[in-house]
C-alpha cells in the first residue's frame, strides 16, 4: 500500500465522523467511507514476480499496450512500447532494467488524453534514462486526462534492480518505454501488462557468454 492510501484514507474518515456527528445519517456517512475505501485499493502496491534473464526488458507499468513502434530519435532508431493506464490500474511504475541512472528530466506540459498519440510530447511527463551496462532504456512518466501529479522518486546516480518501484502517476496516465532498435518485443497491442512481471521485449544476447541458456523460457522470478 503506498502512503498516500492511508492518508487519503484517514482524512475521509474523519470526514465521515463530522458528517455523522452533524447529520445522524447514514446515508450522507456512506459517502466518504466509499471513497476512502476507493483510495486505499487504488493506491495498492502489490508483490510482483520480476523475471531475471538476460536482456529481460519489463514493463514499468500495469495497463494495455497501445502502441509498438519503432521511431526515429537524436541517439538513432528505438523501439517504443507505450502503456495505458486507466483508473483501476495498479499505478505504482518499476523499473523496467537493473542498471544506473543516468537522467532524470521533468517537463510541464498539457493534460491530453493518455490514448492520444501526442500526448506524448505535448503533456506533463518526467523521463529517466537508465544505464543498464552497454545499452540504454529509458521510460517516461506521462499525465494524462485525470492524471495530475507525476512521482518519481529515483535521482541521477541511483543503481536500480529490475523491477524496483521509482515512483507512480495518480489517476489515469500513461508510460512509454524507449529501448534498443535490435530488442525482440514479447509484447502486441492490446495485450495487457503487469508491471515488474511482464516481459515486453528481449536483447538479443552474444553467442559465447552463456546468455543463450537464460533466455525468456527459463522462468526464473524474483519477488519484489
Amino acid at each position: 500500500m503506498v502512503r498516500d492510501g492511508f492518508l487519503y484514507a484517514l482524512g475521509l474518515g474523519v470526514v465521515a465522523v463530522l458528517v455523522w456527528l452533524l447529520t445522524h445519517s447514514l446515508a450522507w456517512v456512506a459517502v466518504p467511507v466509499v471513497l476512502a475505501l476507493f483510495f486505499l485499493w487504488f493506491f495498492r502496491d502489490p508483490e510482483r514476480a520480476v523475471p531475471t534473464g538476460l536482456g529481460e526488458i519489463v514493463s514499468p507499468a500495469d495497463g494495455v499496450v497501445t502502441e509498438a513502434d519503432w521511431i526515429e530519435t537524436a541517439l538513432g532508431s528505438r523501439l517504443r512500447l507505450s502503456i495505458f493506464l486507466n483508473v483501476f490500474d495498479v499505478h505504482v511504475n518499476r523499473s523496467p532494467v537493473a542498471g544506473t541512472v543516468k537522467t532524470v528530466e521533468h517537463r510541464e506540459g498539457a493534460f491530453l488524453n493518455a490514448m492520444k498519440p501526442e500526448s506524448g510530447l505535448m503533456n506533463e511527463q518526467t523521463l529517466v534514462v537508465i544505464d543498464a551496462g552497454g545499452y540504454e532504456v529509458s521510460y517516461k512518466q506521462i499525465a494524462g486526462l485525470l492524471a495530475r501529479r507525476i512521482v518519481c522518486t529515483v535521482k541521477p546516480g541511483d543503481r536500480l534492480e529490475r523491477g524496483q518501484r521509482v515512483g507512480m502517476i495518480k489517476f489515469g496516465s500513461r508510460t512509454d518505454v524507449l529501448m534498443p532498435a535490435d530488442a525482440l518485443p514479447k509484447v502486441k497491442v492490446g495485450e495487457r501488462v503487469r508491471g515488474g512481471s511482464s516481459i515486453l521485449a528481449i536483447l538479443p544476447q552474444p553467442v559465447g557468454d552463456g546468455a543463450r541458456a537464460a533466455d525468456a523460457s527459463s522462468g526464473a522470478v524474483v519477488r519484489r
